[in-house]
């Protein structure tokens, strides 16, 4: 049995396939125990350094205040940067060259430079051009670098979304006579968005984890930078890096669970029309049916 882009394992690949797992599970497992030595031998498994986060102060003082900056930035970036990536794309793909060639080299450009490197070059601009507080300005800053960043990459998802689909989509609207920009809300964008949502949110993961950047940088409490606080309190550095690390693991799953759902609805619904027939409708739509076949094989097609 074949498919079209490989051949079906037969009973030596698949004895083969089963070996490789086994090894690979075996190997992991040897690294797990090899780590978990290794953190009990340098004492870094004993409860005196885990017990801080069994207690209320370590996170109401520092975890919760560092997450809630971190959810805080995120969530500003998520704002700003999913429409204007919406419109930079849109842009990119316009008839008008003063339209086209500006937007695609403010995408090319903040897409080329580092992210980090924008947050610092937002956080000068802050210090040396506005009046924001010197405690607020991290956070605009932040902000900053990872809107023009997100956005620039967003954009490029969004053109290769609406570029991935069937030119048909396009040649029939211009048929019954819708403008481009009427092609591009009612027809193109509809039907791109669920193409283009698992990219979008590997996107919003990647902003996420990015907030730690100000944190080392800029000295922005989000919750890596209150890590180090609390390390610093309790003497327990390790421990503290797994903690925030599953708390990010728990974040981003969260963030791709919800978008595996959202995507799950958006192909369900576009299965059906969405229409409600009442009870009386059906028998109509029944009896039309009857009386058409009856027709077509009695007089031949209708």
């Amino acid at each position: 049995m074949t498919s079209v882009l490989y051949d079906a394992p037969g009973p030596k690949a698949k004895l083969r396939n089963v070996l490789f797992s086994v090894l690979f599970f075996v190997l992991l497992a040897l690294l797990l125990w090899w780590i978990w030595q290794t953190m009990e031998d340098k004492g870094q498994l004993k409860w005196s350094l885990w017990k801080p986060f069994t207690t209320s102060e370590a996170w109401t003082t520092y975890l919760l205040p560092g997450l809630a900056d971190t959810l805080k930035a995120a969530a500003l970036a998520m704002v700003i940067a999913l429409p204007l990536g919406a419109v930079l794309g849109i842009a990119r793909m316009s008839d008008h060259r003063w339209v086209r060639i500006p937007s695609g080299a403010v995408v090319e450009f903040f897409r080329a430079i580092p992210v980090l490197l924008l947050m610092l070059f937002a956080n000068e601009f802050y210090v040396r051009s506005t009046g924001i507080p010197s405690d607020e300005r991290p956070l605009y800053a932040v902000v900053t670098g990872l809107v023009l960043y997100n956005a620039s990459v967003l954009a490029e998802i969004v053109r290769a979304g609406i570029l991935s689909l069937p030119k048909g989509q396009s040649e029939a609207a211009m048929a019954i006579g819708l403008r481009k920009s009427q092609t591009m809300s009612s027809i193109l964008l509809p039907q791109a968005v669920t193409a283009m949502l698992p990219a979008i949110v590997s996107q919003l993961v990647v902003i996420v984890k990015d907030t730690a950047l100000g944190g080392v940088m800029l000295g922005f409490t989000e919750l890596l930078n209150t890590r180090s606080t609390l390390a610093a309190n309790y003497a327990n550095v390790i421990p503290s890096f797994i903690v925030v690390a599953v708390i990010f693991i728990v974040l981003n799953f969260i963030l791709t669970s919800f978008a595996s759902w959202l995507e799950g609805r958006l192909r369900r619904s576009r299965r059906s029309t969405g229409a409600v027939l009442g009870a009386d409708k059906v028998d109509d739509v029944n009896a039309a049916e009857v009386g058409g076949t009856y027709g077509t094989g009695a007089g031949g097609s209708i």
